[in-house]
């Protein structure tokens, strides 16, 4: 039975070292390198139509000393600001501090924030104040329901796009067509500012949110297979239909995460990448769960490693039964001698 004693020691430990990886993969920007060509912080210097700006606006965009408001609590209103430095990094994160909030009482609000990493860069169109048919990521922060037989899940809701060009945003119904999972949040009329953390590393969009201002991330999304190319632009925009809202961008802070990449990696020519991800379902076959996620993504952290952990039970306990039969018929074979 000593072997047995040493296999349980091993074990525990590889469940440990399991345990620290999952923990570790928690989003936290601070411990990152803060890219400023790519950060909007108060007071907002370089952001206006100069030549040496980094940061431009356009629509109703009004920019104070407290916050960046894309649209002002009025009717069929538009606004976005977008850095105009191309982003070269192959691993980043990004943490958006923004608030939404209005006269609008239930369900008489709208319409939303999107932030962007795109190819193209100040283009006003339908989709939250931006083009539609966009090349990169979208993530959509909407406030208003169209879809009324979508009554599955609670909104404002939260929801991943990444578009090579070829497809339109459905907004009569909500985008479900083209998301990659979501979550509901309430994020309104709240007393303090929300969070929301966007994290791209080694092909997994991840969206991280701290909607309680606790300084707690919550996972809203967790998705592998994306490809995202390089030398693309960061933005924000918003929009108000018949419904209104105030949407503020308090500040959005670029993070480079330090990650190392094979040689082939290395020397593959990332700014020729399309925009993809590799689903087991195609967009347009997408189909929700009561929690709004898509069935085909990826499992998350957390539910590799309760898989991790069941299959390593398993094992211990096949060690065991073996051990114990090993022994019986060690025992059975002396009674022959």
């Amino acid at each position: 039975m000593g072997n047995v004693r040493v296999f349980l020691r091993t074990a525990l430990v590889l469940l440990v070292v399991q345990l620290s990886v999952v923990l570790c993969d928690i989003t936290d920007g601070n411990a990152e390198h803060l890219k400023r060509e790519h950060s909007l912080m108060k007071p907002y210097q370089g952001v206006g139509n100069s030549a040496s700006s980094q940061w431009d606006f356009w629509g109703s965009t009004l920019v104070t000393s407290s916050y960046v408001r894309l649209t002002s609590d009025e009717r069929s209103k538009q606004g976005s600001i977008w850095n105009t430095v191309p982003c070269h990094l192959k691993d980043w994160e990004m943490h958006v501090q923004f608030k939404i909030h209005g006269s609008g009482k239930k369900s008489l609000h709208g319409d939303g924030i999107a932030l962007w990493y795109t190819k193209d860069k100040l283009h006003p169109g339908p989709v939250f104040g931006n083009q539609d048919q966009f090349l990169g990521l979208a993530i959509f922060v909407d406030t208003f329901r169209n879809d009324l037989h979508g009554m599955d899940r609670s909104f404002p809701f939260i929801s991943a796009m990444v578009n090579n060009g070829s497809v339109n945003y459905d907004h009569g119904k909500d985008g479900r067509s083209s998301e990659l999972g979501g979550c509901s949040a309430e994020i309104r009329n709240k007393d303090h500012d929300t969070y929301l953390a966007i994290r791209y590393s080694k092909g997994r969009l991840t969206v991280m949110i701290d909607v309680e201002d606790k300084n707690e991330w919550r996972e809203c999304i967790d998705i592998g297979g994306v490809r995202l190319p390089t030398g693309y632009f960061f933005g924000a925009s918003a929009a108000t239909g018949d419904l209104s809202d105030n949407h503020d961008i308090i500040s959005m802070k670029m993070y480079q995460l330090m990650v190392e990449h094979t040689p082939e990696e290395e020397n593959q020519d990332w700014t020729k990448i399309e925009p993809s991800v590799s689903l087991l379902k195609s967009p347009k076959d997408n189909i929700d769960d009561p929690t709004g996620n898509f069935r085909g993504t990826p499992l998350t952290g957390w539910k590799v490693f309760l898989l991790l952990l069941c299959a390593l039970l398993g094992i211990v306990v096949c060690a065991v039964v073996g051990a114990v039969v090993f022994q019986k018929r060690q025992e059975r074979n002396k009674r022959f001698y």
